[in-house]
């Protein structure tokens, strides 16, 4: 068996920048790649190259692209298309998975569910686009993953603004157990450079710095909060947010079905806002939440919850409303239902007189800085909705949290002027 995958010829020929990429002796690597400089596909083929080679019995590895759907309809058919040269191999098409004569596999994973990858063993995976994932994804889930066998991971992507992608390449540039790669597409020549020059008249500076130039400076196209929370850093407004005691603490919730749910908790004192905690789960009931509140030392204020919490549930008759208030959870507040574009503009002037506790909303506030708009490809046009993602909930939140904690500081609990306000005393 083992005579006979050494004579597998895959058909892959690596390009001469990605050559130090194959021949990496650290554990960790990163690569900062221009579009269309073919760092899929050089990942695919480390990853089978790692399930036919490793030396320990049922080798696991693995491919995480942003969302289930694109690891689907972009990178299933290279994964075929290169294993399918080793004989024997055999391709599991509801997992995306490609199963070795050796007992190596590869299968690809969508960082939209990452929790589904939780408990499993890894020898090898590369993220795929970081920059686009949650950043909680690689402590908490792949780190763990990595553990038992001492496996590798490979980060790969183009520049998404300062976030938790940029942070790791930064910190790797100095680290000499991290092997990293820059390619810029003025220095490989991998692109013609007539389609370069074609590149920039259909997009903007900032656009084609970010993903043909590979800068983290370049302005994340589309995003809605990124020069308030840029703002916020530079007046020093992200910093230690003490918890005022004698004040009483407000939510705002996105309440998701079958995805996160995303908790806001500010305190008003005077004309500032103070953001003084964060939490976010996902796969948990209403009651996980009320415990969560009890065990919190906060005083609350009024609970600031989206529109359709007052919509009843077919299978039970009640709505969540009816169920938070049965769990104890009371003085909620009904946000508006305004139009997101409006939201998302009266966020912007709420930003601006907000204070952060940099440790307890970190993840949360990255969330806010890369909250954007859908691009269209086809079109290369923003789309009007913003884009689904990790980001989307803490986002909503925070959204009605403005909406919301408006309302609260201007008119009071007992106020009746407000019709679009809903209330349980």
């Amino acid at each position: 068996m083992g005579d006979e995958i050494q004579r597998v010829i895959i058909p892959y020929e690596p390009r001469d920048e990605f050559l130090p990429f194959h021949n990496r002796k650290q554990r960790w690597a990163i690569g900062v790649c221009h579009r269309r400089a073919g760092k899929t596909v050089s990942c695919i083929n480390d990853l089978i190259k790692g399930a036919l080679t490793c030396p320990l019995p049922d080798p696991r590895f693995a491919y995480l692209a942003p969302y289930y759907a694109q690891a689907k309809d972009v990178v299933w058919t290279y994964l075929k298309h290169y294993a399918g040269a080793v004989p024997g191999v055999q391709f599991n098409e509801s997992e995306l998975r490609a199963d070795f004569p050796n007992g190596g596999r590869v299968r690809l994973y969508g960082a939209d569910n990452y929790d589904r990858m939780r408990g499993i063993y890894l020898d090898g995976v590369v993220p795929d686009e970081y920059a686009d994932m949650d950043p909680r994804v690689w402590p908490e889930v792949i780190r763990p993953a990595l553990s038992d066998r001492k496996g590798w991971a490979a980060f790969i992507g183009t520049p998404k603004g300062r976030n938790d992608f940029c942070r790791m390449y930064e910190n790797a540039l100095n680290d000499p157990d991290w092997f990293v790669l820059t390619l810029k597409a003025s220095q490989t020549k991998l692109v013609d450079p007539d389609e370069l020059a074609d590149a920039r008249k259909s997009m903007s500076e900032d656009q084609y710095e970010q993903e043909y130039e590979c800068s983290f400076d370049a302005a994340v196209v589309g995003a809605y909060y990124a020069k308030q929370i840029k703002r916020a850093e530079e007046s020093k407004r992200i910093v230690n947010v003490p918890w005022e005691p004698s004040v009483e603490v407000h939510t705002a919730w996105d309440l998701g079905i079958g995805d996160s749910t995303a908790i806001w908790f500010a305190q008003a004192i005077g004309r500032e806002v103070r953001i003084i905690d964060y939490y976010e789960a996902s796969g948990v009931g209403l009651d996980h939440y009320a415990k969560m509140l009890r065990e919190k030392p906060y005083t609350y204020g009024e609970h600031i919850l989206p529109h359709d919490v007052a919509v009843k549930e077919l299978g039970t008759g009640k709505s969540r409303l009816e169920v938070l208030d049965g769990l104890g959870v009371r003085r909620i507040r009904i946000a508006p239902n305004l139009r997101v574009e409006d939201g998302i503009n009266a966020a912007r002037l709420f930003l601006e007189k907000c204070w952060f506790d940099k440790d307890k909303t970190a993840h949360a506030i990255e969330a806010l800085r890369q909250y954007r708009a859908e691009y269209d490809e086809k079109l290369k046009t923003l789309k009007l909705r913003p884009l689904h993602d990790w980001t989307s909930h803490p986002a909503d939140a925070f959204r009605y949290l403005a909406l919301g904690l408006k309302d609260v500081t201007a008119r009071g609990w007992d106020s009746p002027i407000v019709p679009k306000f809903g209330t349980i005393a």
